[in-house]
């Protein structure tokens, strides 16, 4: 009984740390990486492409085939045998092994293992992106909770200050120091913050449901993230000019990687097509064997009267008889020979070599190395304007860091100015030299700016982790 209860005891502590567990973003990240599907299927390309690379070292391997059959005949057939037609019934068995290499294609099986090599490397730099892009999703819905928290947490604080002035003014209204209207411009500010609070509690419940979602977690009532310890870190990305940025971008980045392998699998196509125009040479080489339980027959001698004489012609002139002595023989029907005996017996090998010269083909070979050019010409120009686009992005993800810099240096001097005209606000309320609807816009300026630092404080850090992603730095290995 005791055991059942340490068990039951353990079994709930486990359960409730697991409710309360708080992910953090290195974990989201890491479990997003793991789960989500989109990165699944790229892995899944990747496997494709090992399959295709498999393929690709198979083309240098001899075919080797093999057959067999067995029939049975009835009524006038060929015996597989003798080649003599017979009109019976028999068993047939026949055997076959085919072997061929091709020992010269125009080198296409040579360039479709270094295309299966450059495929397997476009597909992994696509997994590098869709990671890269995952890690960024799963990081931007992160932070959309951590600014419902601390927004909410803003409107929390500020509330209990609100109901600490509503007993206060209550206490005044009751001497008779304020009118009861600043008691109802209080209890009004406080119902409007109390909606507030219901508001963010609600954005905050929704951005964690957004996050479980993109993670692929179902249990959205526990889900629940670590809000503390993240702050501004920056490693330095923001003092480099932009040009070390574009650079380093360009040498990093997957997008442009993965333009820079389009272009030369379409070159190896080029090459490809190119090979048909080339002969093909190739071995064979060939074994076969048969089986039959049909009787044959042979001839023989009669023994009693071993030649027999016939005219085979005239003498022209005279005509005179020509007389020949040939072999008086009669068929003999022959035992059917045992199996393994007829195996070695009936078989053949043949081997050679065969050449296959193009010389027209409706001009297929010619289009389809049309077709490879052009497609080598696009990808040309789809690398270049990977690298615009690339550029473009970068310069467009420095300006935005900086500018959210600058807005979250601001909104500290705001929120700075806000507190000291607020606590002005109160003290001046507290001796009832402002009214209190004075008090509750001076309060309300001052809920805004703190809402609007926590915007610009998360704002500005997911831009700068977007700036230094594109430095090169991974995914997986970004500091908040």
């Amino acid at each position: 009984m005791k055991k059942t209860i340490l068990i039951g005891l353990l079994l709930f502590g486990f359960l409730a740390q697991a409710q309360n567990k708080k992910w953090t973003l290195k974990e989201c990240v890491e479990h997003a990486l793991e789960n989500n599907i989109s990165v699944k299927q790229s892995e899944l390309d990747v496997d494709l492409a090992n399959v295709d690379k498999l393929t690709a070292k198979g083309n240098f391997v001899p075919t080797i085939n093999a057959n067999s059959g067995v029939a049975e005949n009835t009524g006038l057939s060929f015996n597989p045998v003798t080649n003599n037609a017979q009109t019976t019934t028999f068993l047939s068995v026949t055997g076959r092994i085919n072997v061929g290499y091709t020992l010269f294609d125009g080198l296409r099986n040579y360039r479709q293992l270094q295309r299966a090599d450059l495929s397997k490397l476009a597909s992994q730099y696509r997994l590098d992106k869709m990671k890269d892009d995952i890690s960024l999703f799963v990081a931007n819905g992160y932070l959309q909770v951590l600014l419902n928290k601390a927004n909410l947490e803003v409107l929390k604080s500020q509330n209990e200050v609100t109901q600490a002035q509503i007993e206060r003014t209550q206490q005044l209204v009751d001497a008779g120091s304020l009118p009861r209207g600043d008691l109802l411009e209080i209890k009004a500010t406080d119902a409007s913050e109390q909606q507030s609070i219901i508001n963010a509690e609600n954005g905050v419940r929704i951005s964690l449901i957004s996050l479980a979602q993109l993670l692929l977690i179902k249990d959205y009532e526990n889900f629940d993230i670590e809000d503390e310890g993240y702050d501004i870190v920056d490693e330095g990305i923001s003092d480099k000019d932009i040009s070390e940025i574009l650079a380093k971008a360009k040498e990093t980045r997957s997008e442009i990687k993965i333009a820079e392998q389009n272009v030369e699998l379409a070159k190896k196509d080029l090459q490809i097509a190119k090979g048909a125009n080339y002969p093909t040479l190739s071995a064979f080489f060939g074994y076969d064997t048969r089986y039959t339980d049909a009787t044959s027959f042979t001839q023989q001698i009669d023994p009693d009267n071993p030649v027999i004489t016939r005219q085979i012609g005239t003498v022209e002139g005279t005509g005179q008889a020509v007389i020949g002595q040939f072999p008086n023989t009669f068929p003999v029907e022959t035992s059917v020979e045992p199996f393994i005996d007829q195996l070695y017996q009936n078989d053949g090998i043949a081997y050679g070599f065969q050449l296959n010269i193009p010389i027209l083909n409706g001009f297929s070979t010619k289009g389809n190395i049309q077709r490879t050019k052009i497609n080598l010409e696009r990808t040309r120009f789809q690398l270049e304007q990977a690298e615009l686009d690339l550029e473009s992005t970068v310069y467009q993800a420095y300006v935005d860091a900086k500018g959210a810099l600058k807005s979250y240096e601001a909104a500290k001097l705001a929120v700075e100015s806000q507190e000291l005209a607020y606590n002005y606000a109160r003290e001046r309320y507290d001796v009832g030299l402002t009214n209190a609807f004075d008090f509750s816009q001076s309060k309300l300026r001052f809920d805004n700016a703190n809402i609007e630092l926590n915007r610009a404080k998360y704002d500005y850090i997911f831009k700068l982790k977007v700036l230094e992603l594109y430095f090169g730095i991974p995914a997986t290995e970004l500091k908040f």
